[in-house]
C-alpha cells in the first residue's frame, strides 16, 4: 500500500522489562514493592474493593479540583458557581463511596 511506503520496519528485538521492576525518571530501576510503599493508590494484595474504589474516586475528584478548566466546565454544566462546585467536590473526597462496609466479626 502506498500509505505505508515511508514507514521503516520496527526492530525485531523488542525491549521488555520484567513486571517486578520499573524505572523512575532518573533511569534507575525501582521495584514494585518500593513503588507501592511510596504511592498509596497503587494498591496491594490485601486491598479491598472498597479501598480501591475510594482511592480511584479521591484521585479523580482531586484532579477535577486541581484543574480549573475542568472545574469551570462542571460548574457551567451544573449551573453553580465554581466555588460551590469546588466545595462540593472537596466534601465528597472525605467519603466518596459512602461509609465503609461492615467488617465480619471472626472470633
Amino acid at each position: 500500500c502506498s500509505l505505508f511506503r515511508g514507514i521503516r520496519e520496527l526492530p525485531t528485538k523488542q525491549l521488555t522489562k520484567s513486571p517486578e521492576t520499573m524505572s523512575n525518571p532518573g533511569g534507575a530501576s525501582i521495584s514494585s514493592e518500593q513503588l507501592k510503599s511510596r504511592f498509596i493508590g497503587t494498591g496491594h494484595a490485601d486491598m479491598t474493593k472498597y479501598e480501591w474504589a475510594t482511592n480511584q474516586h479521591r484521585d479523580t475528584l482531586s484532579s477535577h479540583v486541581g484543574h480549573y478548566d475542568l472545574l469551570s466546565y462542571f460548574a457551567v454544566a451544573q449551573n453553580d458557581s465554581i466555588g460551590r462546585v469546588r466545595s462540593q467536590m472537596l466534601e465528597k473526597i472525605i467519603q466518596p463511596c459512602g461509609p465503609p462496609p461492615q467488617k465480619d466479626q471472626e472470633n
